[in-house]
C-alpha cells in the first residue's frame, strides 16, 4: 500500500510561502534542511533534559522549531529566502540536563545563552561545527572537566549574518562567559589564537589551576578579562602590557605572586584593576593612579590591609614551577555520557556576582548579563496536531558534507 503526502502551497511572500499540509501519514514537513537539522538537534536535547521547572521546553513539539520558546530564527547568511535557527536563549530557566552532540547540527547558530541553569557534563566536541557562533554564555551551570578548548578553535567567531534582530546583536563582539562552573586544569595558551575576535573573556569562580599563559598578551582587542576566584599561580605575565584595549582586569582571589608591572598599570584604557587576595610582593606606583584598583590582601610592604608577614613568607618561600602544570593545548574532550548524572541532592545555586564588596577606593567590574531576546518577529502557524515521529539518532556531519 502506498502512502501519499499532499501539500497545497499558497504563496504570500517571496521567501516564505504559507503551507497548508494535509497529512496522510504521521510525518513532518520542514521549510528547508536547516530547520530539519534544528528539529533533530532540539528533540535530542529535549530527551536529555531531566528537569524543566519553568516549562521552557513544553512547546518544543512538532516541526515548527521557530516557534519553540527560547529559539530564534532569522534569514540564513548565504540564502535570505531560507530561515535558520540563529539564536537560543534559555537564561535563568533552571533546567537540569546535559548537552547532546546533536547540537552540532545547528550550523548557523550565532548566539547561545544558557546562563543560570543546571546543565552538567562536558561541552560536546560537535560544537566545532558551530562556525558562526560569536556569543557563548555558559555561566552559572555545573559543567565539569577540563577547559573546553574546542570553543577556542571555532573558525572565526565573527557575525556573518547579513542582518540580525536586536536579540541577536548587531556588532561583531565576541564574548565567552564560563563563570561559576566546575572547570579544572589550565588556562590554555591557545587563547591567544582568538586575537582577531575575542572581546570579553570571563572565567571566574572555577577550578583552573595553572600559571598565566604569556600568550594572553596577544588578545589586543580584549576589553574585559576576568579570571578571578580560581587557583592560578605564578606571575602575571608582562605581555598584558600589550593589551591596549583592556578596560577591566580582574585576577583577584588566586594564588599569584611576583610584580605588578608599570606597563600593566599604564595601559591607555584600563579603568579597573582588581588584583587583591593574591601574594604579589611588588607593584608600580603607577597602579595607585588608576581610576579604580584593589591591591589589598597581598604582600606589599607599607600598603594598608595586607597579609601578615608570616603568611607571605611561608607562601613565597615555595617556588612555583609553571612547567609542572600539564597543559596540553591539543587535548580532546571525552564525549558526554549517554546517561548524564546530576548531583543529588543538588548544591545550592551559585550567585554570579563580579562585584565583591570593595574598599572605598575600588569597585570591581560590572557583572556580565546576557540580553534576553524579544519574541520571534515572524511566527509560523502552530504545529500540526499529529504526534511527532520517534526520535532517531542521526550521525553528525560537517557543514561541507551536509546536503543543501
Amino acid at each position: 500500500m502506498s502512502l501519499k503526502l499532499q501539500m497545497i502551497f499558497i504563496s504570500i511572500d517571496t521567501c516564505y510561502p504559507t503551507m497548508e499540509i494535509l497529512l496522510l501519514q504521521p510525518s513532518h514537513k520542514f521549510e528547508n534542511p536547516r530547520l530539519e537539522n534544528a528539529y533533530i538537534a532540539l528533540q535530542a536535547w529535549k530527551e536529555v533534559i531531566l528537569s524543566d521547572p519553568k516549562n521552557m521546553t513544553t512547546n518544543w513539539v512538532g516541526p515548527d522549531v521557530c516557534n519553540y520558546k527560547g529559539v530564534f530564527c532569522w534569514p540564513a547568511p548565504d540564502n535570505t529566502c531560507e530561515r535558520t535557527v540563529a539564536g537560543i536563549d534559555i537564561n535563568h530557566a533552571d533546567i537540569a540536563g546535559s548537552l547532546p552532540r546533536e547540537l552540532g547540527l545547528l550550523y548557523d547558530l550565532a548566539l547561545f545563552h544558557l546562563n543560570s541553569n543546571r546543565f552538567c557534563g562536558t561541552i560536546p566536541q560537535s560544537f566545532v561545527n558551530l562556525r558562526l557562533l560569536f556569543e557563548l554564555d555558559l555561566s552559572n551551570n555545573r559543567f565539569a572537566g577540563k577547559f573546553p578548548e574546542l570553543v577556542l578553535h571555532l573558525p572565526s567567531l565573527n557575525n556573518r549574518f547579513s542582518a540580525l534582530p536586536d536579540n541577536i546583536g548587531n556588532s561583531p563582539v565576541s564574548v565567552i562567559v564560563m563563570a561559576n562552573n566546575m572547570l579544572e586544569g589550565c588556562l590554555p595558551a591557545s587563547l591567544g589564537s582568538m586575537a582577531a575576535t575575542l572581546n570579553e573573556l570571563i572565567i571566574t569562580n572555577n577550578g583552573l589551576l595553572s600559571c598565566f599563559p604569556n600568550e594572553i598578551g596577544k588578545l589586543k582587542n580584549l576589553t574585559v578579562l576576568d579570571v578571578s576566584h580560581n587557583k592560578l599561580m605564578g606571575p602575571l605575565p608582562d605581555s598584558i602590557g600589550n593589551m591596549d584595549s583592556l578596560e577591566q582586569l580582574n585576577v583577584e582571589h588566586n594564588f599569584m605572586s611576583g610584580k605588578i608591572s608599570i606597563r600593566m598599570c599604564q595601559l591607555p584604557n584600563l579603568k579597573n584593576f582588581a588584583y587583591d587576595h593574591n601574594f604579589f610582593s611588588d607593584e608600580s606606583s603607577a597602579c595607585l593612579n588608576l581610576p579604580k584598583y584593589d591591591d589589598t590582601k597581598n604582600c606589599f610592604r607599607g600598603r594598608p590591609m595586607q597579609r601578615s608577614e608570616l603568611q607571605c613568607q611561608r607562601f613565597l618561600s615555595r617556588k612555583v614551577n609553571c612547567s609542572s602544570f600539564k597543559c596540553d593545548a591539543s587535548c580532546q574532550l571525552p564525549p558526554p555520557s549517554s546517561q548524564p548524572h546530576l548531583p543529588s541532592p543538588p548544591p545550592p545555586p551559585i550567585h554570579y556576582n563580579l562585584n565583591p564588596p570593595p574598599p572605598p577606593s575600588f569597585s570591581s567590574p560590572p557583572p556580565f548579563h546576557s540580553p534576553s531576546p524579544p519574541s520571534n518577529p515572524q511566527p509560523l502557524p502552530p504545529p500540526p496536531r499529529s504526534n511527532p515521529q520517534p526520535h532517531h539518532h542521526v550521525a553528525i556531519h560537517s557543514p561541507a558534507t551536509t546536503a543543501a
